[in-house]
């Protein structure tokens, strides 16, 4: 409509945009043009109405008789319909009508289980008929046709609503299926003899007649054809791959001086040709360094069985490489690969003679279709790539192995009794001195520097496990020895100074590592293998092991002084006798000890650790005399004594902590810095024998004070051994005011 109207405008508004109001002169012309098109389209009707007149009465007369018969037809419906709805035998007429649907829901049943029986009737007589076949492919074939109908029929659900029947059939399924299998690879082993002895398997294409699998004269190739209907041919095959690798394969990939010898027998009794594989004895052993007799010992043996036995059939050649081949590889690996693998890193260029022939060789069983392309078939060929990682392995383990024979077998209890003392004597790495070491940490460590030496001449892979054993042995000696020797590191002896070396040493060693080695290595390998770490680990326990040897003398010395009671009472011969067997005890023991590690210990560490002991042991028995509250005459001489017997026997272990030869007015300076405990012990023999205003005139100079004296220990002394007097009490009073009071 909007395009008639745009053409009744046109040729007044052309050149006007559509969106422009009309003027009163364009509507008034718009309602005279659509009057005049009105007029000729009512005059179009009225021509075309005159001209078909009878088609269109027709048509008229049509409808109205349609009307008509409809409402006829609706007026017999009502006028049928009446008497039903007035009835009252309504209720017979629908009963009738349910009884008529029941009926032919029953007839619809009865159909489906006459099919069903006739389908039960059909499976269970294919079954007899599968069952009593003498033909075992038609009888595989038989059950292969029935699998689908029994095992899988189609059917959603759990199977639950199934109906018993078909549950009876697909067991007598399995069972004919059970026996078909088991008849089957009896007849396949009856076709396949291993010698007892092994070294040999005969295969005949036929059972023999009268044999026990049922179905004599059944061939091999036939009784693997039904097999393989059945998707059994992996059971079938299972017992003859097991002999297989038991009597052939591995006396021929075990031994090195044997061969493969294939001959086929033609019996005049028998249709049948009869073929023999032997493993015999032979001398010509060229070509075994690279494995190439070996392999092709093994491609003879698995040709004659996948020409032989499997009729060159791929899905039994596969069946039997999938039972075989695995254990094939590991055989090989165990009796040549592993075996040809180089003990020393020059070497491991030949080995890449044996490379190319294990990779030939897996390449022809390839082309055989013994073997597929994937990663998993070709596990040779990823154990001679991986030559460098079982290289380093073996050395790995070599290492370790030897540095838990140095550990675990050397005898610890007679260490200084071997002939090779003087080896054992081994200098620090960081300071001037020397110690004595077990032989088992000085052959760790020439070990371990062995490995490193190597290291830095192999490639990155074998490098870092050689890095990563000498880390282990090192490891291997903080697990051991500890454990080994705990009896000995929880009492005092030798043993335990010469643990305490040789953590020692190996703290040097390891620190001397980064040096040593560190340059040498790749820049890869220097940001995996680190050392440095594990220094302060030995360190720390070389610490330990001094640590509680020193707790125990120490121990030891403090029950030795208990037994002087205090060192009273000495002016009585029988608490006289007493400290002196305490002071005779505490000497016994010094020297044991003096003797014991004087040799063993480093200098510095032998000082320092001794020092600590005497200036305990000082420290302790001047204390008890100072704490003796009344002291007589006699007394005083005694405990003078005692303190002069202890100096005196103890002459050569002071002579130990210095330089000097002789125990002169030098050396004892020396001593005095070194255990200052010892200045005031000797002071104090000096002490008891000295006048009253000398002891006063000493503490006014210093002197006591400098030898390590208190106050109140200087006041304490003086009123035990000098009796009340003005004296005493002026004296005590001067040294009660003197500016030194260390009290």
């Amino acid at each position: 409509m909007a395009d008639d109207v745009s053409e009744l405008l046109l040729s007044t508004t052309a050149d006007t945009d559509p969106s422009t109001p009309l003027s009163a002169p364009d509507l008034r012309l718009l309602i005279d043009r659509l009057r005049i098109r009105s007029d000729s389209l009512h005059a179009s009707a009225l021509s075309f109405a005159s001209s078909n007149r009878v088609p269109l009465a027709s048509a008229l007369l049509r409808a109205a008789d349609s009307a008509a018969s409809s409402a006829s037809l609706q007026s017999s419906l009502a006028s049928a319909l009446s008497p039903l709805s007035s009835s009252p035998d309504l209720a017979e007429l629908r009963s009738l009508s349910d009884r008529l649907l029941a009926a032919r829901r029953e007839l619809c049943e009865r159909q489906e289980h006459l099919t069903a029986a006739s389908s039960v009737a059909d499976l269970a007589a294919r079954l007899r008929a599968a069952r009593a076949s003498a033909d075992p492919l038609a009888a595989a074939a038989a059950a292969a046709e029935l699998k689908p109908l029994l095992v899988d029929p189609g059917r959603s659900g759990s199977g639950q609503d199934e109906p018993v029947v078909f549950g009876l059939l697909r067991s007598e399924w399995e069972q004919l299926v059970d026996e078909l299998q088991v008849m089957l690879a009896k007849n396949v082993e009856e076709c396949v003899e291993f010698a007892p002895e092994g070294g040999s398997v005969v295969v005949r294409a036929a059972a023999p007649r009268g044999s026990s699998s049922g179905t004599p004269g059944v061939e091999l190739r036939v009784a693997l054809q039904a097999l393989e209907i059945i998707d059994a041919v992996d059971y079938g095959m299972t017992k003859v791959a097991d002999l297989m690798i038991k009597h052939v394969l591995v006396p021929a990939i075990s031994n090195i001086s044997v061969a493969v010898s294939v001959e086929v027998l033609e019996k005049s009794d028998s249709e049948y040709p009869i073929s023999v594989l032997c493993i015999v004895p032979s001398e010509e052993l060229q070509g075994y360094k690279d494995g190439s007799a070996l392999y092709s010992r093994i491609i003879g043996i698995i040709k004659f069985v996948c020409e032989i036995i499997c009729g060159e059939n791929i899905t039994w050649m596969h069946s039997f490489s999938k039972l075989t081949w695995s254990r094939i590889s590991d055989l090989v690996i165990k009796y040549f690969l592993s075996k040809a693998v180089p003990n020393e890193a020059s070497k491991l260029i030949e080995f890449q003679d044996v490379v190319k022939c294990t990779t030939e060789f897996e390449n022809t069983l390839r082309n055989m279709l013994f073997i597929s392309h994937d990663k998993r078939d070709g596990k040779l060929t990823q154990f001679v790539d991986d030559v460098e990682v079982h290289f380093a392995v073996r050395k790995r383990n070599e290492i370790l192995v030897k540095a838990r024979n140095f550990l675990v077998q050397y005898d610890y209890i007679n260490p200084l009794a071997s002939h090779d003392r003087e080896e054992s004597v081994v200098g620090l790495l960081f300071l001037p001195e020397k110690c004595f070491i077990s032989k088992s940490a000085l052959q760790l460590m020439k070990l371990i520097h062995g490995a490193l030496k190597d290291a830095c001449l192999s490639s990155t892979r074998v490098a870092k496990e050689l890095c990563y054993a000498a880390r282990d042995a090192l490891l291997l000696y903080k697990a051991i020895v500890p454990v080994q020797l705990e009896k000995q590191l929880d009492s005092i002896n030798q043993v335990a100074a010469i643990i305490h070396n040789d953590f020692y040493y190996l703290s040097q060693e390891i620190l001397g590592l980064a040096f040593e080695y560190r340059a040498d290595f790749s820049s890869d390998l220097q940001k995996l293998v680190v050392f440095v770490d594990l220094a302060p680990t030995f360190s720390q326990m070389a610490d330990g092991v001094l640590t509680r040897q020193m707790q125990l003398v120490t121990a030891n010395l403090i029950e030795a002084i208990d037994g002087a009671d205090g060192f009273q009472n000495t002016h009585q011969p029988q608490h006289y006798e007493s400290a002196k067997f305490s002071i005779e005890q505490v000497v016994f023991i010094l020297e044991k000890l003096h003797i014991m590690w004087e040799s063993i210990l480093p200098r510095s560490t032998y000082r320092r650790s001794m020092c600590h002991i005497l200036g305990s042991v000082f420290s302790r028995i001047t204390t008890d005399m100072l704490l003796i509250d009344d002291m007589a005459a006699e007394e005083t001489l005694q405990l003078q004594g005692l303190i002069h017997l202890a100096l005196e026997n103890l002459s050569s272990l002071f002579l130990s902590l210095v330089e000097n030869e002789f125990l002169d007015h030098h050396t004892w300076i020396q001593l005095d810095e070194i255990v200052p405990p010892l200045k005031k012990f000797r002071k104090l023999a000096e002490l008891l024998d000295m006048s009253l205003k000398s002891i006063t005139a000493s503490w006014e100079s210093r002197e006591l004070a400098n030898c390590g004296f208190t106050s109140s220990e200087v006041q304490n002394f003086v009123k035990a051994i000098f009796a009340d007097s003005p004296l005493r009490k002026e004296c005590l009073l001067w040294i009660a005011r003197a500016p030194i009071n260390n009290a």
